[in-house]
């Protein structure tokens, strides 16, 4: 089992997460139209990529916008939790070594210490996230068990490989678990909201080349 599962199922998650992923990118990028978005996105391209790297850097730097000063306890919940699930199963040292010994592939690996402390962070900003959700009207009214099927789609991983490198009795279970959790994981990404991984940079880079453009300093230079 654990051989099919790292293996030719590990495969198609990957497939379905890179394609899905570059479809959803390449849908989005054709869906623009300077005519219904009124932004001249080729005509004034160099304000316009100013505008969009303004934009998401200031989104995904902590304390970068004003949105983000203003709550922040909910900014150091968000970089944790995002650090953490982006950081962790890159370098994670077991994924490493099976990149080694499956594909000869080498690879930077963290520490395990490092590792776990990331993994705790996931796990408990994940909860607060949560309760985050439920605890705020102008959230919870927004917030279905899709939201919450999605946020335990992403901390389950995390949950379940947490438990297998503690080495209980069940370990082959919980190793098993966080294989399969984290396949899961990759295939829902580009089919759910889970894709804002990679939508969030271009509707973040799309309202900044509006205001770079549009609605900044060539405002003046434009009909509208």
């Amino acid at each position: 089992m654990y051989e099919l599962l790292t293996g030719p199922v590990l495969w198609l998650s990957f497939g379905v997460f890179f394609v899905g992923l570059a479809l959803r990118t390449l849908l989005y990028i054709r869906g623009l139209d300077w005519k219904l978005d009124r932004v001249a996105y080729a005509d004034h391209a160099g304000n316009g990529l100013r505008g969009a790297l303004n934009s998401i850097l200031s989104w995904v730097l902590p304390f970068g916008s004003r949105s983000w000063r203003e709550r922040p306890g909910m900014v150091v919940l968000f970089f944790v939790f995002h650090v953490g699930l982006v950081i962790t199963p890159l370098f994670l040292q077991a994924h490493a070594e099976i990149m080694k010994s499956r594909w000869g592939i080498e690879w930077l690996a963290m520490p395990n210490g490092l590792a776990d402390a990331l993994t705790i962070g996931v796990l408990v900003s994940g909860f607060f996230l949560a309760l985050r959700r439920m605890a705020f009207p102008e959230i919870r009214i927004l917030t279905s068990g899709y939201d919450y099927l999605l946020l335990a789609i992403t901390v389950a991983p995390f949950l379940t490989g947490f438990m297998a490198g503690l080495h209980t009795a069940g370990y082959q279970y919980w190793l098993l678990a966080h294989v399969i959790s984290g396949e899961i994981w990759l295939v829902a990404v580009p089919l759910t909201k889970l894709s804002h991984a990679v939508l969030f940079f271009l509707t973040r880079a799309q309202i900044g080349m509006d205001y770079g453009i549009k609605r900044g300093g060539m405002k003046k230079g434009l009909a509208w």
